[in-house]
């Protein structure tokens, strides 16, 4: 029996599973998150992390390393060529050998299109967009939050959600429905002095998440209500995820005459996001008249693209 392990690693949560030949999940471990950008200890913390989660994999399987075929990764963070080797050296240092490091959002493809070619959009925790064309070539678009303008992301709802609000009840530019929910479910009055004490939710640790989900929550109900701000709001993510998109087909070699676009990550597959779905889609159809598209959501744990990689060409 041969065995393999692959990684899923995020900001929030780092997924472990052990395979076997034919592709079985036989066990997995979460553990913190493993994208060095959000860790104080960068790389090393990174790493450690990782090794973590893949020792007690291990070790809760009775195995050693030298009974893993081969361990292939896909971590958030991993956004150019210094990033993949410096995480690397440090991974070697502490022992890891036969394995493979990519950015996430490439085991996404892998995951999610029956001969791994194709396009895959992540909007989660972050938001990055990527691709594998016919020819093996691989392609990152996004990835480096306000430096690439990455939208659709959770935070960056939130924020835009709270740029809004703020417009709404400080001065006076726009009413939204997003301001009545927000202050209903937080038991606030709409004015400056009860909404500007809750921007220290987004700074402390404790509160920032659920604060971000409370927001996007708020956006995704006026926006599916046909509340202008919002509409607004679903405009500006729907555009930039159909520019990164199209960037895609111009940039890389697909043989088909439709290609095929995976959305991932909970903006895309927890949440109901179908009218911002529907509205990318028709952009990238006016923007790219080359091609057609066929969008679909992953239905699977994009570790699955771990796996799909390490066996791929060799049944």
């Amino acid at each position: 029996m041969k065995y393999y392990i692959g990684v899923d690693g995020g900001g929030t949560k780092t997924e472990i599973t052990l395979f076997d030949e034919n592709k079985t999940i036989l066990d997995t471990v979460k553990v913190a998150g493993s994208n060095h950008e959000n860790l104080s200890g960068s790389f090393r913390e990174a790493a450690d992390i990782i090794m973590s989660g893949i020792n007690l994999l291990l070790q809760s399987n009775h195995l050693t390393y030298e009974d893993i075929t081969e361990i292939l990764m896909g971590l958030a963070g991993i956004d150019h060529p210094y990033q993949h080797d410096a995480l690397c050296e440090v991974l070697s240092e502490r022992g890891l050998r036969n394995f493979r490091l990519y950015n996430d959002g490439f085991i996404i493809t892998k995951a999610g299109l029956p001969d791994g070619v194709g396009i895959g959009y992540n909007c989660g925790t972050g938001t990055c967009c990527n691709s594998i064309d016919s020819r093996g070539n691989m392609l990152q678009i996004g990835g480096f939050s306000e430096i690439s303008d990455d939208r659709g992301n959770g935070h960056w709802i939130a924020l835009r959600v709270f740029n809004k609000i703020y417009d709404d009840i400080c001065l006076d530019l726009c009413k939204t429905s997003m301001t009545e929910r927000f202050c209903k479910k937080a038991e606030l009055s709409p004015t400056r002095e009860d909404l500007l004490p809750t921007i220290v939710h987004f700074e402390q640790e404790d509160t920032a998440e659920d604060f971000i989900r409370f927001l996007i929550d708020i956006f995704f109900e006026s926006l599916n209500e046909g509340d202008a701000a919002a509409e607004e709001i679903c405009e500006e993510m729907a555009s930039r995820g159909a520019d990164y998109i199209c960037a895609h087909v111009k940039k890389q070699q697909f043989d088909s005459d439709t290609v095929p676009v995976v959305l991932s990550g909970s903006m895309h597959t927890r949440l109901p996001s179908d009218r911002y779905i529907q509205r990318m889609e028709q952009l990238c159809a006016e923007r790219c008249k080359e091609k057609k598209f066929s969008f679909f959501k992953l239905t699977q744990p994009p570790v699955i693209g771990c796996i799909n990689w390490m066996l791929e060409n060799k049944n």
